[in-house]
């Protein structure tokens, strides 16, 4: 049986993101719950594009040692498990953990696990994010 797990991190910005967007980006996160009608749209579609840009920013261990470590946990649990081992991030790195199953899936797996180890119970990723991402990878699949 084909075996992939999917190691789901949390994810932290790149130490080298502009400081002018990362700002935008959380104050915007923060005030789209309270704004409605067409600035709610065009607001959500200015977060997306800078979550997108922040995801897709270059990784170094200097810029972002969260994720160089993310993606040295992978290689060591390919090594002990034998199994091919995809990162997904919550947030802030790519790829996402949606991604990162969607690719899973498509590699034609027979087994998707899915490994969190920074998460506790209680927390919004742990308990709405990673269920609603399984649940929908099912789905497609």
């Amino acid at each position: 049986m084909k075996t992939v797990i999917v190691l789901v991190k949390h994810g932290v910005p790149p130490n080298d993101f502009p400081e002018g967007e990362m700002a935008e980006l959380f104050s915007s996160q923060a005030r789209v719950r309270k704004i409605v009608g067409p600035e709610h749209a065009a607001l959500e579609r200015r977060i997306m594009e800078l979550e997108r840009k922040m995801r897709a920013w270059p990784r170094t261990a200097r810029k972002d040692p969260f994720y160089t470590g993310s993606r040295e946990l992978a290689v060591q649990l390919s090594k002990v498990t034998g199994c091919q081992v995809i990162t997904g991030f919550n947030e802030f790195c790519g790829p996402s953990v949606e991604d990162a199953l969607d690719h899973a899936i498509a590699r034609g797996t027979q087994k998707v696990v899915v490994v969190t180890p920074t998460m506790t119970r209680g927390g919004e990723h742990a308990e709405l994010d990673i269920p609603a991402a399984i649940k929908a990878a099912r789905a497609s699949s």
